[in-house]
């Protein structure tokens, strides 16, 4: 495994619990019927997970993270939506300790960018899924981000974040490339699909930038790029104050493009 570029800490984690499978995994919710088994790869702290496991009930989930914190995070989020049907487990996505051909739908979500060998992973996604199930998957593409007004700050953000996650062994534009991996790794019958988050509303300009105002100088991606030397205290602070100016204005706009696809197994 590579190292997580955002690290566990609240900034992150917190931010997490806004994704649902209506704003995260629309493409491939007409696969998430009643029923089925489906895996969930790096449930994270697992809004997810509970939401796509009240869609598959009664059919059941095991969710998989590298983080045992994550993991833990994931079991209460269950409990509190009274998602009594996910079996939780500490794993490795190069390496699945479950048995071939076991689940329906295997899903993964912002998992491909942050894994040393995404081909390997999608290899073992579909070991484990059925034939004829499907292998969901949906990452972000860093470089396609846009923005405005286009602050010299969030500039040196997208930089900062590139080389950060490239040096963990990461790759930052997996969006563009999750097709080309789903083929490398033995998958024929590949749907790409392009779909957005939309950060440009006031409430989601607040949200966004806060939390990235918060994050830059909180979490493990800031902490690491000072102890490596990728940036000093004095540029994270600045980045961060461009953030807020960013969040504070009527015209601010920030757009996430995500790449996913649909694998046949």
């Amino acid at each position: 495994m590579t190292r997580y570029t955002h690290g566990q800490h609240p900034t992150v984690t917190d931010s997490y619990r806004w994704r649902n499978a209506e704003n995260s995994a629309a493409y491939a919710l007409d696969r998430m019927v009643p029923g089925r088994s489906l895996l969930d790869v790096g449930c994270g702290p697992g809004s997810i997970t509970a939401d796509l496991a009240r869609r598959v009930a009664p059919g059941r989930v095991t969710a998989v993270d590298a983080s045992a914190e994550a993991v833990e995070l994931a079991r209460a989020s269950a409990r509190e939506a009274g998602a009594d049907n996910i079996e939780f487990r500490v794993g490795d996505v190069h390496d699945l300790d479950l048995p071939d051909d076991a689940f329906d739908v295997v899903h993964a979500h912002q998992v491909l960018q942050h894994v040393a060998d995404p081909v390997r992973a999608l290899a073992e996604m579909r070991r484990v899924a059925r034939p004829g199930g499907v292998v969901a998957a949906c990452d972000s593409d860093y470089s396609g981000m846009y923005w405005y007004p286009r602050l010299p700050e969030l500039d040196a953000w997208m930089d900062l974040y590139q080389r950060v996650a490239r040096a963990n062994g990461g790759e930052p534009d997996a969006g563009r490339r999750m097709a080309s991996w789903a083929r490398e790794a033995g998958f024929e019958d590949v749907t790409y699909v392009a779909e957005v988050w939309n950060h440009s509303s006031p409430e989601r300009r607040a949200w966004w930038g806060g939390m990235w105002s918060r994050r830059i100088l909180e979490s493990d991606m800031g902490r690491q790029a000072v102890a490596e030397g990728h940036a000093t205290r004095e540029e994270l602070e600045r980045i961060s104050a461009g953030w807020t100016t960013w969040s504070q204005d009527p015209d601010g706009v920030f757009v996430v493009p995500r790449g996913a696809i649909l694998c046949r197994a």
